[in-house]
């Protein structure tokens, strides 16, 4: 087997491309097998989603949908639930995306704690990937893990350069029933072993001590969200306004509920709407609270029209939350409609965000966003992410890639975004 080259072993030129490199795009003719954190057919695209999306137009890529990090214990209520969805998804096991890429379900066991079953989903999972490889020629792929459980088949691809996407604190994670101290252990393995692990939250980024990291800041599909239409669905044209909207799956750990519980009360004219899947654990309900379940990532602009208020109602105490860098932040942004968040770490200093530390400056804030809320101050959000886009970071990943394949120095990065502060790398 090849092991995977750190940054110090330059690949060969004559080996970076199955063809010629492309004259206007930085990393062509590749191979590249990602093993993603989320599920390609039941999330919202997530970074890697909108990357290699774009890289797919001058590589080949296999998109391997998460393998989990463990299931919840079976009493949790979501239980079932995330069974149901994932055996769906081991039905269509390898498909081709209309974006060109293609996209697998790896057939494993969802359980890591025991070192029998690790050994089993390690010989399945190099079995089943060895083959599709094969078949969709695949050979000495870059390999772009962004899930800890990924490590015992790393080293089985043949992979020519191996990276690691951190995208989430880890051993923090309440989805899963998996030994914090397991979790551990598979991230510091990866971390030693990639080429560069990328950190797509800043508060990771930091706090984080290795010399090989690499800031890899979140972006936004602008012109999808920044251009609303001007029909809204039916089912949110019903809800009254002045609507607080939120965007993205509604987890029993993420929500504030006694916030939302509050506020509902308080305010009865204001309507909350919670567009996304909602977990079985989570309580909450009353006459001016609506949950819409999941809609199709094309259709959210038409649910944008509508929401008055942009809401991150995130819980401040939970420590998996508070180093989130949620994408939906940069959505919101885009619209220009105001926007009001907890304090999370990762928009700080965005221009344009109302951050509040309490219920009662909440409501105030939102108050302030549906009284006064100014055209400059709509522009001024959309500035904050109008250069921030996913072709600008896909090219980011594409350049820093080719480099660490010649064995450069990537040195810094100056990211891009208007009106944030500019964050260096750290790989000097």
């Amino acid at each position: 087997m090849n092991s995977t080259p750190s940054v110090h072993r330059p690949v060969p030129v004559s080996d970076i491309a199955a063809g010629a490199r492309s004259a206007d795009y930085p990393l062509s003719g590749q191979s590249i097998v990602c093993f993603a954190g989320e599920d390609w057919w039941y999330h919202h695209p997530h970074s890697k989603n909108h990357i290699l999306k774009r890289l797919a137009r001058h590589n080949r890529v296999l998109f391997v949908n998460s393998i989990t990090m463990g299931l919840p214990s079976i009493g949790n209520a979501d239980f079932f639930q995330k069974i149901r969805r994932k055996l769906r998804s081991y039905l269509r096991w390898l498909r081709k995306a209309p974006e060109g890429l293609w996209v697998m379900t790896p057939i494993n066991v969802p359980l890591y704690g025991s070192p029998a079953i690790r050994a089993l989903n390690r010989l399945l999972l190099v079995l089943q990937l060895r083959l599709v490889m094969f078949i969709l020629n695949l050979r000495h792929p870059i390999l772009w893990v962004a899930i800890p459980t990924a490590v015992d088949v790393v080293s089985s691809l043949g992979a020519k350069l191996l990276v690691y996407q951190v995208s989430d604190k880890y051993d923090v994670n309440e989805d899963s029933a998996l030994s914090r101290a397991v979790i551990r252990d598979m991230d510091s393995r990866l971390k030693q072993r990639a080429a560069v692990v990328m950190y797509s939250g800043r508060k990771l980024y930091e706090e984080a001590e290795i010399r090989h990291r690499y800031f890899l800041e979140q972006a936004v599909d602008y012109e999808r969200f920044a251009n609303l239409p001007p029909e809204t669905p039916a089912d949110i044209a019903a809800i009254p306004r002045p609507v607080l909207g939120y965007v993205g799956a509604a987890d029993w750990y993420t929500m504030d509920v006694p916030l939302i519980e509050h506020v509902a009360r308080k305010r009865p004219d204001w309507h909350w709407v919670f567009i996304g899947g909602k977990s079985n654990v989570l309580q909450l309900s009353g006459p001016n609270i609506h949950f819409l379940g999941p809609k199709p990532y094309s259709e959210l602009p038409r649910y944008y029209r509508h929401i008055d208020v942009c809401v991150l109602p995130w819980n401040q105490k939970n420590a998996f939350t508070s180093y989130g860098s949620a994408i939906k932040v940069r959505e919101y942004l885009a619209t220009g409609k105001p926007v009001v968040i907890s304090p999370l770490y990762e928009y700080l200093h965005t221009p344009g965000v109302r951050i509040y530390q309490s219920i009662d400056e909440f409501i105030k804030l939102v108050d302030e966003a549906l009284s006064g809320d100014t055209p400059l101050e709509r522009q001024s959000r959309q500035d904050a992410v109008r250069d921030c886009t996913w072709d600008v970071r896909a090219r980011e990943v594409a350049s820093l890639f080719r480099r660490l394949l010649e064995g450069q120095d990537v040195g810094k990065s100056i990211l891009p975004c208007a009106g944030e502060r500019l964050i260096q790398s750290a790989l000097e």
